[in-house]
């Protein structure tokens, strides 16, 4: 009788990150993001026991935007390790889910026996870009005008002309929906955002690899300060991704064989597991709402069922982290205690927030925290404006057998799970309801205008702006004393000829 032979099992046996924190008094000394890769897969090589980086048969690249000029850096990044990879790529572009993406794909490459060796790894030295034109054009543009400038890149779109470029400007539509769809007052959800941040400082604090390692109480994090100024309604600028960072990190994937043929002892192994991925539409007009994400359930509950896990099997998790909506959105959907920590890694406001590359980083900070204690851990990747998930397991436990290649596709499922989406009417004029909104604001912290996403009486969506000058209406959005979400209102052509959004006199 002939015995099967098992598919090669994939697992994680070095990890590294790196900050560089500009000890350099020229910034041309700093670290660009192919030197932060380079540093990052050194550590990861160091911590696997060495001699891996020369073995490589496949190493991806998260896309970084510090240094456009330097394009696809996989070859070179290649080149400075002595690596020869047969696979030698980049993710498409800047994705919070593409970390995830490149090891699903890797796991799958050692599952069919196509590769042995695998490395994916990133970095953003955002921070040094910044500071280089800054030197070379004074009052140069700070690191966060880097983001602004490839989402613009993207445009023009109908919803830029209203402010809503960059993500900081897109995710308070999300949460402000959500707040309204769970019950929540103003200060509820505040207070909830305030909680899981604070949760990731105290995490941020005890984690070497961590940028800001600082704890940070609820109050300071919820209480509007110099330090802490408003940025999008009801955001503070505790509450967003920190992407002035230099940063990298990267893991080297093999098969379970090879690690213990090259003397790798078991409580050094973390077992890849299955993952889940699904997406929303791109364009932001084109959701089915702002309160949930069809491609975030699919993808979260996929994940667990796919790896025979439930919440409570979970040791640890990481809720991507950009802004609060997404933990939260993410954490009822496997009902994630709030008082539980939801990330490995410190969240992308005191972990850090290189871009693309952040679940690099939790992926690192998970598998130091499986060596450690614990079986199971969770991480979830969302990238664009809430559009691209991105789930997938870890663990100390063996995985069954042949489970790789797996298809990690779950679109189909997800465009089932979607409700209607309404039409768009740009030059919609009249009676509206309000379905969610945000406050836009200056580096002053002043109040620049308020975009607000309406809904026709024949369910056509538009969007609105409130200029500053009405004093009225913002306090009414930001005041908490009523709930905007849902108001009855009305679109007028404003006399900058977009759509002002104005509220009945009661």
């Amino acid at each position: 009788m002939s015995i099967k032979k098992s598919n090669p099992i994939p697992v994680i046996i070095g990890v590294g990150q790196i900050n560089d924190r500009e000890q350099h008094a020229q910034a041309s000394l700093s670290l660009d993001s192919l030197g932060l890769m380079e540093a990052a897969l050194r550590a990861a090589d160091h911590d696997g026991g060495g001699g891996w980086l020369h073995q490589l048969d496949s190493l991806g690249v998260v896309d970084q935007i510090s240094f456009p000029e330097l394009g696809d850096v996989s070859a070179p990044l290649a080149k400075r390790l002595s690596a020869t990879p047969r696979i030698c790529y980049k993710s498409a572009y800047a994705s919070g889910d593409s970390p995830l993406f490149l090891l699903n794909e890797a796991a799958n490459r050692i599952g069919t026996g196509e590769i042995t060796v695998a490395a994916i790894v990133g970095g953003e030295a955002l921070r040094t870009a910044a500071r280089r034109t800054a030197s070379a054009v004074p009052g140069g543009a700070p690191a966060d005008n880097a983001v602004r400038a490839v989402a613009l890149r993207r445009g023009p779109s109908y919803r830029h002309r209203y402010g809503l470029v960059a993500p900081v400007d897109v995710y308070p539509l999300y949460e402000n929906a959500g707040r309204a769809a769970y019950g929540q007052t103003l200060a509820q959800g505040q207070a909830e955002s305030a909680a899981i941040w604070s949760r990731f400082s105290e995490v941020a604090e005890g984690n070497a690899g961590a940028w800001l390692r600082r704890r940070v109480s609820a109050d300071d994090i919820k209480a509007v300060s110099a330090a802490n100024r408003p940025i999008a309604f009801p955001y503070c600028k505790l509450m967003v991704a920190n992407s002035s960072v230099n940063q990298g990190a990267g893991f080297i994937v093999t098969t379970l064989e090879e690690a213990r043929a090259r003397g790798i002892s078991d409580d050094r192994i973390i077992f890849v597991g299955r993952g889940a991925a699904a997406h929303e539409p791109v364009d932001l007009m084109a959701r089915a709402n702002y309160v949930e994400s069809a491609s975030m359930s699919v993808s979260l509950r996929k994940a667990l069922e796919l790896n025979g896990l439930a919440t409570a099997d979970l040791d640890f998790v990481e809720l991507y982290s950009c802004f609060p909506c997404v933990p939260k959105m993410a954490r009822r959907v496997i009902d994630w205690p709030v008082e539980r920590a939801a990330s490995v890694f410190g969240g992308l406001t005191f972990g850090g927030g290189p871009v693309g590359n952040y679940m690099s980083h939790a992926v690192v900070s998970m598998a130091l925290a499986l060596r450690q204690r614990g079986r199971y851990g969770l991480l979830f990747a969302n990238g664009g404006l809430a559009t691209h998930s991105h789930s997938i397991v870890l663990s100390r436990v063996p995985p069954a057998a042949n489970i790789f290649p797996q298809s990690f596709d779950f679109q189909a499922q997800a465009d089932a799970l979607r409700g209607p989406v309404p039409a768009v009417q740009e030059d919609y004029l009249g009676p509206a309801t309000l379905e969610t909104y945000t406050v836009l604001y200056d580096r002053g912290g002043s109040a620049q205008h308020a975009a607000i996403i309406g809904r026709a009486p024949n369910g056509a969506r538009f969007i609105a702006k409130v200029p500053a000058v009405d004093h009225a209406t913002i306090h009414w959005l930001t005041s908490g004393e009523q709930e905007p979400v849902g108001a009855r209102g009305g679109a007028v052509k404003g006399a900058d000829g977009d759509t002002w959004w104005v509220r009945p006199v009661l």
